[in-house]
């Protein structure tokens, strides 16, 4: 059986990668549709498939019973109104980050997937496509740093990096609107609240405190440029800071980096850059009781994406539990909804 998808809503680059994995993985990709064709990432994914037909109408896609999957990367504000057509359709769904930005979309969705028997996965790109990250929960579920008490998670992102601009002068203007975009944490904070409980070993959590701001960006009043997030569950803690400030002298997007302290030791990862340290990425670094080690991760594999075509084919919800997923997603809008707001313009 060979898993068919369509990808509808082309906006954001991280497209290229789902695309990529799940065409990796043996489905094959039968149309493509976006409410902007123009949109540089859109016109790009139109080139790298020539063969694949465009429909000018989404809906076309989302009734054809011969499709089993739908993935999206539509502005953020579209993700879950694309989902839920399609879990209403009976496809399953995956979605790049954020794959909601209200409760209401959140509730609907679980909604429909308890009843379509169907999944919804988001996809986690910062730990799902990252070998160090993945490495870590190795590490930390076979109990080398004992219990996981805290977490530290970073995601600095640059703000105009040519990959995610796709040949474009610069970003979209709905990168630039709160209700649109979703806001800074719930977008690119979500990486590290899913890190903070798979790491932790929490099915639930908790905003303690979040923040955002605007600290350079006087052009946009309304855009949000740093997060803050305090998270807590039963067992732990965990911090989280994001921001749009990546120097253009770095070599790479963002100095992605966490850090998780265990009861008898300590994880560092610098997942995409080592600044003046060893060349390439999977940084990974373990303090135990015995001394230190820099760890290779060069041998992990990358099971995401095959895990979703083995689920869609076996009907079962393996490559990201689903209550996992929604609580990620729970979170992330409601460390957006509670955050204190500062705004310098």
């Amino acid at each position: 059986m060979s898993v068919r998808f369509a990808a509808i809503g082309l906006d954001h680059a991280h497209i290229f990668g789902m695309v990529a994995g799940l065409l990796a993985a043996g489905a094959e990709l039968v149309g493509l549709a976006s409410d902007d064709p123009e949109a540089a990432v859109c016109k790009q994914l139109r080139t790298m498939q020539p063969d694949v037909p465009w429909f000018d109408d989404a809906s076309a896609l989302i009734a054809d019973p011969t499709i089993d999957l739908i993935v999206t990367a539509a502005v953020p504000i579209r993700r879950g109104e694309i989902a839920i057509a399609a879990l209403e359709a009976g496809k399953n769904v995956v979605t790049d980050k954020p794959g909601v930005v209200t409760v209401d979309q959140l509730e609907a969705i679980k909604k429909l997937v308890a009843e379509k028997g169907k999944f919804w996965d988001v996809v986690f790109s910062e730990r799902f496509g990252v070998k160090s990250a993945i490495k870590a929960g190795e590490l930390v579920h076979a109990g080398r740093i004992g219990r996981v008490v805290q977490t530290l998670g970073l995601g600095p992102h640059r703000e105009r990096d040519a990959a995610h601009l796709s040949g474009g002068s610069g970003r979209p203007d709905w990168f630039y609107d709160i209700t649109t975009f979703g806001g800074i944490l719930n977008d690119i904070a979500s990486h590290q609240i899913d890190q903070f409980l798979w790491l932790t070993g929490s099915s639930k959590g908790d905003v303690v405190t979040s923040t955002v701001a605007n600290f350079n960006h006087p052009e946009h009043p309304d855009f949000q440029d740093f997060g803050d997030i305090v998270l807590s569950s039963d067992t732990a803690q965990g911090y989280v800071r994001v921001d749009w400030f990546t120097p253009q002298g770095l070599p790479t997007w963002g100095d992605g980096r966490l850090i998780i302290t265990g009861t008898e030791g300590y994880i560092e990862i610098r997942k995409y850059v080592d600044i003046e340290g060893r060349p390439g990425t999977d940084h990974l670094f373990v303090v135990d009781q015995n001394g230190t080690e820099y760890v290779d991760c060069s041998d992990v594999e990358l099971t995401f994406f095959a895990d979703v075509v083995n689920d869609v084919k076996n009907g079962t919800n393996t490559a990201v539990p689903q209550e996992h997923t929604y609580e990620v997603s729970r979170l992330g809008v409601l460390a957006q909804e509670k955050a204190t707001v500062r705004k310098l313009f």
